[in-house]
């Protein structure tokens, strides 16, 4: 494995998280790298399904230092016009992405960090991985899954009801991904929405930014010793985009408990009723892709590395940001991680000297 360079931070992941991280990293001016596995600018936006737009307006879902342009005959932008967004702030920051390179690991190497990609070997003072959930979806351990001879599918390999039309489909998940994906599908398929929980839908006025505000709000009163006040799991579990609200409003989307079992034909549930499918979607969510820092042997409860802000409380030269609250408040978001990317660079500054 060659050495490629010595630098104060390499930065593992070239989406929101990664490039947010840049900014500030520019502004500091220090010696680093953004290392991005995807062979092209715009991190897991490019990979979801044709329809998906954001839960707000453009101006509200911006990375620090740029607003993001309103998109033509849109309020709330696509996937593809935040992909473009997302390439355009890589240029205008002039920030040093290398692409396609995937770390393998990263170690302890006496006062630096030591990460080992596929494309050599990069000494830092300090790492912040960025790499999101997206790559790691989560698929629930449903009795007779295996035997199911239908299609199975996560939200990340949908795109469009093409390939569904008039066929029975069960979509399993009731946050924003089922959801959304369960609308797209049900004016053209014989679908059937199947939920943990009795679906609960935010009020048709709430947007991104008052889900920042509410997950703000939550942290702030945790740090401060206050009681929980619920962040945004206690405003409901689906916002109602518009085309959510309107295959709700129109009847077509009514959520189903969840079944207890999968056979080769559907599904079964434990007073005997069945559906029978030609496909499922398992919108079920997804756990931090984290396996570069094994090596590192930080890992905690679910998967999750013990954190004090965004620094890993095992060892202070890593800052994990972006993949969730447990990160910074709405980390995962566009909205939300310009925060916790800017106190990471700040800790991080401080403990360069």
């Amino acid at each position: 494995m060659t050495r490629a360079a010595d630098v104060d931070v390499v930065v593992i992941g070239g989406g929101q998280a990664g490039l947010a991280t840049g900014y500030y990293l520019r502004r500091q001016n220090l010696g680093f790298v953004i290392l991005d596995a995807q062979p092209s600018p715009g991190g897991a936006w490019r990979h979801t399904w044709d329809s998906l737009h954001l839960f707000s307006p453009a101006a509200y879902s911006s990375l620090p230092g740029w607003l993001m342009p309103a998109q033509d005959g849109a309020e709330y932008p696509d996937a593809r016009h935040v992909v473009q967004y997302l390439t355009a702030y890589e240029e205008r920051y002039a920030l040093p992405v290398q692409r396609p390179v995937r770390v393998k690991a990263v170690r302890r190497d006496g006062e630096r960090l030591r990460v080992e990609t596929d494309a050599g070997v990069w000494s830092a003072r300090a790492v912040v991985s960025a790499t999101g959930t997206w790559w790691r979806p989560f698929l629930p351990a449903v009795p007779g899954r295996e035997t199911f001879t239908g299609r199975q599918l996560h939200t990340v390999q949908y795109r469009n009801p093409a390939q569904f039309s008039g066929r029975r489909v069960i979509v399993v998940g009731g946050g924003n991904s089922g959801a959304q994906v369960a609308a797209d599908l049900a004016p053209h398929t014989d679908l059937t929405w199947v939920t943990q929980r009795p679906a609960r839908f935010l009020a048709d006025d709430i947007d991104g930014g008052a889900l920042f505000d509410a997950a703000t709000a939550r942290r702030r009163a945790l740090d401060s010793g206050n009681p929980d006040t619920g962040g945004v799991a206690s405003l409901g579990d689906i916002v109602a985009v518009a085309p959510v609200r309107a295959t709700r409003d129109a009847g077509l989307l009514k959520a189903q408990p969840m079944f207890a079992r999968l056979n080769e034909n559907g599904a079964e549930w434990a007073d005997g009723a069945r559906a029978e499918a030609a496909a499922i979607i398992w919108c079920t969510g997804f756990r931090p892709a984290l396996s570069h820092l094994a090596p590192l042997g930080l890992r905690g409860e679910r998967g999750h590395i013990p954190t004090q802000g965004t620094r890993a409380v095992g060892e202070p030269r890593l800052h994990l940001i972006g993949y969730g609250d447990w990160t910074g408040p709405a980390s995962a978001t566009l909205i939300g991680v310009g925060r916790p990317a800017r106190d990471a660079v700040r800790e991080i500054v401080a403990l360069l000297g």
